[in-house]
C-alpha cells in the first residue's frame, strides 16, 4: 500500500494524528525535501529507507514505490500542507491505478490554514465575503485564461495566491485592476515554522514591504476585506435568531 500524506504547512504538531502513525511506521518513505520541515519525520523507524523527491522525476518515484510494494512493505509519501492542494499527486496516482498497486490519501493543514490561524483572523466573515479564491499566478504552469488574476479579482472575495510572492509587485498591480488601491493584505511567510514572518499592507505599498522584508518564496500573499476590522456578528449566536438547535428571544 502506497499512502500519501499531508504533512502539514510546516510545525510538526500539526500533523494528523493518522498522518504521523503512518509516517512513524513506514519501510520507506518519499518527502518532498525543498518544502517539507525534515522534523515530520523526526520519529521514523531506525531501518527506513528515505527518498528525497526534491531531485527525483516521477519516473524514479514510482520505481521505489514499486520495489517497495514487490517487497510487501508500505510506503508513504509526504506532500507539504494539503497533497490535493498544489500537490501533483494527481498522475501519481493514476500511475498507480496502471501499476495495480493500492492507494490511500491522508489530508493535512494547508499552508492557507496555517496562515489564517498565525494571522487569527478568518477568511468569511459576514457581510464582508463568504467565498475564498484559491489561485496562482501563471509560471512555468500556465493558468486557464478564465482563472486569470484579473478575472478573479472581479469577485473582490477573499483571495489567497500560492507560489506568486517573487512577483508581488506585478500580483498587486493586477489585482487593483479590480480590487480598490487600499484593500489590505497580508502576506504570510512559513506559517506555523519557527522563522514565521507576517508582513502587512495594502495593495498600494504590500510590493515595497516584502521586498524590504527579504520575501521571494514560500510564502502565501492573502487579499481581502477580511483582514479589516468592519464586519456583521454571526446570526449563529445572535439570541435573537432562531435554528434548529436554539429559539432565538426577541430584541
Amino acid at each position: 500500500m502506497v499512502y500519501f500524506v499531508g504533512a502539514g504547512a510546516g510545525d510538526p504538531e500539526l500533523l494528523t494524528v493518522k498522518g504521523k502513525r503512518l509516517i512513524d511506521n513506514a519501510d520507506t518513505i518519499i518527502y518532498a525535501g525543498s518544502l517539507v520541515n525534515p522534523a515530520v519525520l523526526a520519529d521514523r523507524r531506525p531501518d527506513c529507507q528515505v527518498y528525497d523527491s526534491a531531485g527525483m522525476t516521477l519516473e524514479e518515484v514510482l520505481a521505489v514505490m514499486q520495489e517497495t510494494e514487490a517487497q510487501g512493505k508500505m510506503t508513504v509519501r509526504v506532500h507539504t500542507g494539503d497533497a490535493s492542494i498544489y500537490g501533483a499527486i494527481r498522475e501519481q496516482l493514476d500511475a498507480l491505478d496502471k501499476l495495480g498497486i493500492p492507494h490511500t490519501v491522508v489530508p493535512g493543514v494547508s499552508s492557507f490554514l496555517a496562515a489564517a490561524a498565525a494571522m487569527q483572523k478568518e477568511y468569511t466573515l459576514p457581510d464582508v465575503t463568504q467565498t475564498v479564491i484559491l489561485t496562482r499566478m501563471e509560471g512555468r504552469t500556465p493558468v486557464p485564461e478564465r482563472e486569470r488574476l484579473e478575472e478573479l479579482a472581479k469577485h473582490r472575495a477573499t483571495m489567497i495566491i500560492f507560489l506568486s510572492v517573487g512577483r508581488i509587485a506585478e500580483l498587486a498591480e493586477r489585482l487593483r485592476t479590480a480590487y480598490p488601491a487600499a484593500t489590505p493584505v497580508a502576506v504570510v511567510y512559513k506559517a506555523s515554522w519557527p522563522e514565521e514572518k507576517i508582513v502587512t499592507g495594502t495593495l498600494l505599498d504590500i510590493a515595497e514591504k516584502v521586498q524590504a522584508a527579504g520575501i521571494t518564496k514560500t510564502a502565501l500573499v492573502t487579499v481581502g476585506e477580511f483582514l479589516g476590522d468592519t464586519y456583521a456578528l454571526s446570526k449563529l449566536y445572535d439570541k435573537t435568531f432562531t435554528h434548529e438547535f436554539r429559539k432565538g428571544t426577541e430584541a
